[in-house]
């Protein structure tokens, strides 16, 4: 998603939707659906790795 942060919603390890968030300082500025499947196929999703609590 060009490094940028967001959400999937995937349907049985399908890909249906993206939201693309925008964060400027501790605000969402702005985000952005994606779910036409020609956009959604061009994008290369990636889960982060968050550190767990002890």
């Amino acid at each position: 998603m060009d490094g940028r942060v967001g959400l999937v919603v995937a349907l049985r390890g399908r890909l249906r939707y993206v939201l693309r968030v925008t964060v400027r300082g501790d605000r969402v500025a702005a985000y952005e659906v994606v779910a036409d499947p020609v956009r959604l196929r061009g994008l290369e999703p990636a889960v982060l790795d968050v550190p767990t609590a002890a």
